[in-house]
């Protein structure tokens, strides 16, 4: 079973890019993926997966693929990962074999949970077990398990107490910590939930997302997204043609 795959601390060899001088004997995190799935507007059914490498020195984009694919795996709420999962990996497979693989990341963000869903086990959990990658989950919506809600985390960020805080840690009912939400200006009412994915802390995927961010989702992120869609657009408009 995946699940008992899964590691929620700091497994790596690589060290955060710091302001002081680093060795350069050490391996410092420079390449950080991003992948998302776009859909057809007219046809849910065609999608389009989309991997992205970021350099951290700079947040620009260095390496970019994607995958037009049908996809025969119906959507079941709570079970994302059994359709987007695979298509991801295969991205990811194909830039290890190529003569990009250089920029290989060290590190992946995921647009959807790690951690914090249903069954614990979100998209970026199942993505990093099966890549055996560091992962993140960035999720933009809320998924309401252990008892928090949006209205809850919502009243939370109003907070006279929280105005100035960059995150809120969601403390389910339980006692256990299942993310944070995070948000991109002081006093912004809608973050983006952050959790655990693969072999790395909460803490040290709130510094990452923290140092990626240009505006309210992760740059990793943010940058699939936009050319996922664009990518699905114009392949979509050369066969209307």
């Amino acid at each position: 079973m995946l699940k008992r795959r899964l590691v929620t601390e700091d497994d790596f060899t690589w060290k955060l890019p710091t302001t002081t001088s680093a060795e350069e004997e050490v391996e410092m995190l420079r390449y950080v993926g991003g992948v998302d799935m776009s859909f057809s507007k007219e046809d849910p059914s065609v999608a389009c997966g989309t991997l992205v490498v970021l350099d951290t020195q700079n947040l620009q984009v260095v390496y970019e693929d994607y995958s037009l694919v049908t996809l025969d795996v119906p959507y079941v709420p709570g079970f994302l990962a059994f359709r987007e999962a695979p298509i991801l990996l295969e991205l990811l497979q194909r830039m290890k074999k190529s003569d990009a693989s250089v920029f290989y990341p060290q590190l992946l963000m995921v647009d959807g949970n790690g951690i914090l869903h249903p069954r614990g086990f979100g998209v970026a959990c199942h993505l990093g077990v099966l890549a055996d990658l560091p992962t993140i989950g960035i999720g933009k919506n809320l998924h309401h398990v252990d008892g928090l809600s949006y209205s809850g985390v919502r009243q939370l960020l109003e907070a006279n107490e929280n105005y100035s805080k960059d995150f809120i840690t969601l403390i389910g009912c339980s006692g256990h910590v299942w993310g944070v939400a995070m948000r991109s200006t002081q006093g912004a009412l809608k973050p983006i939930f952050v959790s655990v994915g693969h072999r790395v802390s909460l803490d040290t995927a709130i510094r990452i997302v923290k140092m990626t961010c240009k505006y309210r989702v992760p740059e990793p992120i943010r940058q699939a997204d936009i050319r996922s869609r664009e990518y699905l657009r114009q392949r979509q408009m050369g066969m209307s043609e």
